[in-house]
């Protein structure tokens, strides 16, 4: 016992230990998963087009997780004067799905039964990648569901349908997401510049049904306006490109694009989108930690996504 008589046990400081997810236990076997959210590594970075090292995404945000695992009480945010994912939210890291080097079809298939293993746990799915395109196998994993609808922030829009042969690559996940019977719609916030679709693109998105807003576009709206153009009884998948943020904060990643959200930007938007939509799983993409040696790019991923969940479960429990 401290000398204070606070604490017993080890103190377990954020350095100390096995990076897990925010240092959340972990669990091997994917037939038993029992808790409110499950944490999945993506290591696949064959999809991408210019700078490659998303593979080692999933590890570089685990470890910056870990800077956020003070204790087990919850954290208090003395602005919403609430506790965000306290002893009541139960996490576990599944470990990373097995890839196949240069194979695109069965390294996405095995990332596909993580996800899936992850939903017939009833519990929600939370993807770290990886390339863009580690969404495909993740939003294919939701066949047979209810429609979802998809949120993607993001610098590019990710709607090539098919390039030199490719369809399965970090530029082609929101088209191959958009033919799904059971996604309903998607809203893409934060494209901008010169992106990885063409013209025609952008126009058979929106024929499509897509919602599309630049940055500039979603700051002159607001994040809660943004937020109210889903439809307000969808189930909302949520996927998030590091690069949505602005390469200023957000260095370490394959394809930066200048002029990108700050953090609030981002971290307004999903609370508004938790408090309105049922959110039923979160990818997050693209980091890639050796173009950044501050951390700062990986830490940012672990921060935002460790507060995405605080919003989505604390507004299930006000639901409830």
């Amino acid at each position: 016992m401290s000398s204070h008589g606070y604490e017993t046990g080890r103190l377990n400081l954020p350095f100390v230990g096995i990076s897990t997810f925010g240092k959340r236990p972990f669990v091997d076997d994917w037939s038993s998963i029992d808790a409110d959210v499950a944490i999945l590594g993506a290591p696949f970075d064959f999809g991408t087009q210019w700078r490659s090292g998303a593979r080692f995404g999933p590890r570089a945000v685990r470890e910056a997780s870990t800077l956020f695992s003070f204790g087990h009480a919850g954290a208090y945010d003395h602005e919403d004067d609430r506790v965000y994912l306290g002893a009541d939210v139960t996490m576990v890291d599944i470990g990373d799905a097995d890839i196949i080097h240069t194979d695109t079809t069965q390294s996405h298939a095995n990332i596909e039964k993580g996800v899936r293993s992850i939903l017939a746990a009833d519990a929600l799915p939370v993807v770290i990648g990886g390339d863009h395109s580690v969404n495909i196998p993740c939003i294919n994993a939701f066949d047979g569901q209810e429609p979802i609808h998809i949120l993607q922030i993001d610098a590019h829009l990710d709607f090539v349908d098919e390039r030199h042969g490719v369809r399965f690559g970090h530029g082609n996940p929101m088209r191959r997401a958009a033919e799904k019977d059971y996604v309903s719609g998607l809203t893409q916030v934060g494209i901008r510049n010169v992106s990885s679709t063409a013209k025609e693109g952008y126009d058979d998105a929106r024929k499509m049904g897509s919602d599309i807003l630049s940055v500039r576009q979603a700051r002159d709206l607001g994040p809660k306006a943004v937020a109210d153009r889903i439809p307000e009884d969808a189930r909302v998948y949520v996927t998030l490109d590091i690069d949505a943020f602005c390469p200023s904060i957000a260095p370490g990643t394959g394809t930066p694009s200048h002029g990108g959200f700050l953090y609030y930007d981002v971290l307004e938007l999903l609370q508004a989108v938790a408090r309105r939509n049922d959110i039923v799983g979160f990818d997050l993409v693209e980091v890639a930690p050796d173009y950044d040696p501050t951390g700062s790019t990986a830490i940012l991923a672990a921060q935002i996504s460790l507060n995405f969940l605080g919003f989505i479960f604390d507004a299930r429990r006000a639901g409830a």
